[in-house]
């Protein structure tokens, strides 16, 4: 499998694997300009991928033994292979090949832990190892994906032409940037993943209401989101959904997604966003009510027997018109995403103080407004937020998001009344309002919640008139029986007065 003569020993980066990102990944790279050396673990892959591309800057290799000698140093390995134990073993198998002051880089949805465990392990041998966050699907990976490194920033000028040549690009730059050490990147990419979660389970109850509630066709479902896209929805996402509603289906002429079975599956990236969400003690309602609706949309044969036995007290609404529902609808989405947004990147704010990442906020707003899947017109504003107060603890304190949410708040609130008189369920919508209004609350009832706890767990609790102080423990069933003791002695003594009366 003989390269390029020219190739032999310039390549400026090697791809292990040639799947439909990684070779897309690959095509990317060597039309800007670089080199770019190919190993797949199948080499009859190789020769047809070689075969497929004569005359381009690519060299192949049949071992991985020569795959690293093509690449020039510090070497620059691409690992778009299946994520987990996979990425571990082909470390295994390179490490003994490369020298000091290469890198590896994994282009897959790895654990953000494990991400961080390996370039632990590969920086003991002198090796700079980078989670790097893809997003944008195949078409992106061609064209122009958002790129998420995380890594080594001495390391990083040597991918940062590379990488900024490559990534999809906005009216602020390229959508890539250095994100932080070790696990920074695919952190953000996992949150991305879970905001997208939020964002596709939001738009199908949007559409869920229209037609249901409204009575509106898929075609003029379809019109509404064109419509909406024009406006401050503007997004892939909404954008995707129009395009959807219109396609029929050509063995029946209905529109296609009337036949589409109801049951959603997931990857495990908006699980991994829970996970780490709990670790790092930050509520993320909205996505975890995206990822529970899958998992109940994956219920489908207890779903229908259910819905034979179970009837609800419902009602449908009288005296509202299409247009005003529309519009409720629209206000609602809009409140609900940018509340998706900002337990997102409150999220991504904890795990960087956690893990002293130090990532700028700003930057993950720039580098997702083009080529990755939740790019939207929102990311605007969440960009300008970052800019005023690049130390913002949440972007519903924004001034300017914080009135965008203010102003729909009334449609939000009548649409999931609507909704919930209805029986129709907006587990992410509803959700996003009780995060709204619990982010508001001074006072919320957990007081009563770790009275409790300390009352049959002796969990301790902080009294709120003296915060900063030690936790204490309060015997509150004794005191309870001593309270109801009182009022027994003194219903008694009533008793005795008005006998003696």
């Amino acid at each position: 499998m003989a390269a390029k003569p020219d190739d032999r020993t310039t390549s400026r980066l090697g791809v292990i694997g040639l799947g439909v990102m990684g070779s897309n990944l690959a095509l990317n790279v060597e039309e800007h300009g670089f080199p770019v050396t190919v190993w797949n673990r199948d080499p009859e892959k190789t020769r047809r991928f070689l075969s497929r591309h004569r005359g381009k800057r690519f060299g192949g290799a049949e071992t991985l033994d020569e795959f690293v000698a093509r690449v020039g140093r510090p070497r620059r390995i691409l690992i778009m292979i299946q994520a987990g134990e996979p990425v571990d073993l082909m470390i295994d198998h390179l490490g003994p090949l490369l020298e000091e002051g290469d890198i590896l880089i994994d282009g897959g949805n790895s654990w953000f832990e494990d991400t961080r465990r390996r370039a632990t392990e590969l920086a003991e041998e002198g090796l700079h190892f980078f989670g790097l966050g893809v997003s944008g699907g195949q078409e992106g990976a061609r064209f122009g994906p958002s790129l998420m490194p995380g890594g080594d920033p001495g390391a990083y000028k040597h991918l940062q032409p590379i990488l900024e040549a490559v990534a999809a690009r906005s009216d602020s730059g390229p959508c890539v940037a250095w994100l932080g050490p070790d696990g920074a990147g695919h952190f953000v990419k996992m949150v991305h993943n879970g905001i997208e979660y939020g964002d596709m389970q939001l738009i199908a109850e949007a559409y869920d209401l229209l037609r249901r509630v409204g009575g509106l066709r898929t075609e003029e479902i379809a019109g509404v989101f064109a419509e909406w896209n024009l406006g401050p929805l503007e997004s892939f996402l909404i954008e995707l959904a129009a395009k959807v509603l219109t396609v029929r289906d050509e063995e029946t002429g209905r529109p296609l997604v009337d036949l589409v079975l109801d049951r959603a599956g997931q990857k495990g990236t908006g699980g991994w966003t829970l996970n780490a969400a709990v670790d790092l003690g930050v509520p993320v309602p909205t996505i975890s009510a995206a990822v529970d609706a899958r998992a109940l949309s994956a219920m489908k044969a207890e779903r229908v027997e259910a819905a034979g036995v179970i009837q609800a007290s419902t009602t449908l609404p009288s005296g509202i018109g299409p247009g005003e529902l529309i519009a409720s609808v629209h206000d609602a989405l809009l409140a609900a995403r940018i509340c998706t947004y900002a337990q997102g990147m409150s999220l991504i704010r904890a795990a960087s103080l956690r893990y002293a990442w130090e990532v700028r906020m700003r930057e993950i707003a720039r580098i997702w407004k083009a080529g990755c899947i939740i790019r939207a017109r929102l990311l605007d504003p969440v960009m300008q937020a970052y800019e005023r107060r690049p130390d913002l603890m949440n972007l519903l304190v924004d001034d300017e998001l914080r009135r965008q949410v203010r102003s729909a708040e009334a449609a939000w609130r009548r649409t999931a009344a609507l909704a919930q008189g209805a029986g129709i369920p907006i587990p992410a919508m509803a959700s996003g309002l009780a995060y709204f209004d619990g982010y508001r609350t001074a006072d919320l009832p957990q007081n009563l919640t770790q009275a409790q706890r300390d009352a049959f767990g002796s969990h301790m609790y902080r009294r709120a008139d003296r915060p900063d102080r030690d936790p204490v423990h309060t015997e509150w069933l004794k005191l309870a029986g001593k309270g109801r003791a009182k009022k027994r002695a003194r219903a008694s003594a009533r008793r005795r007065s008005r006998r003696d009366s």
